[in-house]
């Protein structure tokens, strides 16, 4: 697995590096060869931060984590990323290494809630570009929940790879909007 370490208005020491490749690289035995972790450290309002993307086989998985201690949030970020795994474990056993769930996970599961959303004007802060893939509904929402989000935009091979997105109802359940055309 190849790392990329980003460093977000704050100067981590190598050892923390270290100790997050030394963590994440755990997680190597899901990967195949072609694996990329990119992880970002920041401190917000006296918390610290963690970011783990790590992208393999055209599946991203995405989880981010803060605490008062930068060690503590790499724990949990890769106690969240195993929970990711684990709970969808039998629809990506065809994307990961061959026998990668044999061996048992860590049990250690930790749990931060997110901050809500600010309310205020509409700004957009953010832009972001990625290639849309076409997959089916079910593919859509593994990764919708890989990645964390509460929608996903993808091109719906069920529909001859027309515009589609699914998004994650308040109830629980996912709901679809497609194209017309």
């Amino acid at each position: 697995m190849k790392f990329v370490f980003t460093d977000k208005k704050v100067n981590v020491p190598n050892y923390i590096h270290r100790y997050a490749e030394k963590k994440v690289g755990k997680l190597d035995r899901f990967f195949k060869e072609d694996a990329t972790a990119a992880l970002t450290f920041s401190v917000e309002k006296d918390r610290n931060k963690v970011e783990v993307t790590i992208r393999s086989s055209g599946t991203i998985f995405r989880v981010s984590e803060s605490s008062s201690d930068m060690h503590a949030s790499i724990d949990a970020a890769v106690a969240s990323l195993e929970r990711q795994i684990r709970k969808n474990k039998t629809r990506l056993e065809k994307r990961l290494r061959q026998g990668a769930f044999e061996r048992t996970l860590d049990e250690e599961l930790v749990s931060l809630v997110p901050d809500g959303p600010e309310e205020g004007e509409y700004n957009i802060v953010r832009s972001k570009t990625f290639p849309i893939k076409p997959m089916n509904r079910e593919e859509a929402i593994l990764q919708m929940n890989l990645l964390g989000h509460s929608f996903f935009a993808f091109k719906d091979e069920e529909s001859g790879g027309s515009f589609a997105v699914v998004y994650r109802r308040n109830d629980g359940d996912y709901g679809l909007i497609e194209d017309e055309g």
